[in-house]
């Protein structure tokens, strides 16, 4: 997928990315380092705990879901800056070697009343497993480059 400059988001633009999975160890090594949480570092724990084993922190996959929509190069060279997350919602927890994909939605686009060369995107984020459930969401407000100029000789 190439490059989508403001000019080319639309409300109800859907982009989904490839499926992707989690190591248990790709799990505790994150959470080790940022969320140490038993249910994320002590396998122990974890087995005798509401899930049966050890889950993926939400921080890690909020993380995972944006890079599936970045692999897919729409934002690549046109996004400036993200301004804000809004409606974080884990709805179930992600498991070792669980295949999920992103799928990502256009909600709103408006352009910069400041900066002529930009205009702002929302999107919904979603984490979705194999079933088409959502594991997890979350809306991105981004500042994002407006088609370039071409050039007059």
């Amino acid at each position: 997928m190439t490059t989508h400059y403001f000019e080319d988001f639309s409300p109800g633009d859907v982009f989904e990315s490839d499926w992707s999975s989690l190591s248990e160890e790709e799990i505790v090594a994150f959470a080790e380092r940022y969320d140490p949480q038993p249910m994320h570092v002590d396998r122990d724990w974890a087995r005798q705990g509401p899930h049966g084993g050890i889950i993926a922190s939400g921080f890690q996959t909020i993380g995972v879901t944006f890079r599936l929509f970045w692999d897919l190069g729409v934002f690549k060279g046109s996004n400036i800056i993200g301004i804000g997350l809004d409606e974080i919602r884990w709805t179930k927890p992600v498991k070792p070697d669980q295949r999920f994909r992103a799928r990502v939605e256009v909600l709103e686009t408006r352009e910069s009343k400041s900066k002529p060369d930009r205009g702002l995107v929302r999107i919904r984020l979603a984490l979705l497993d194999e079933a088409g459930e959502e594991l997890l969401s979350y809306q991105d407000l981004s500042f994002t480059k407006k088609r370039p100029v071409a050039e007059t000789a």
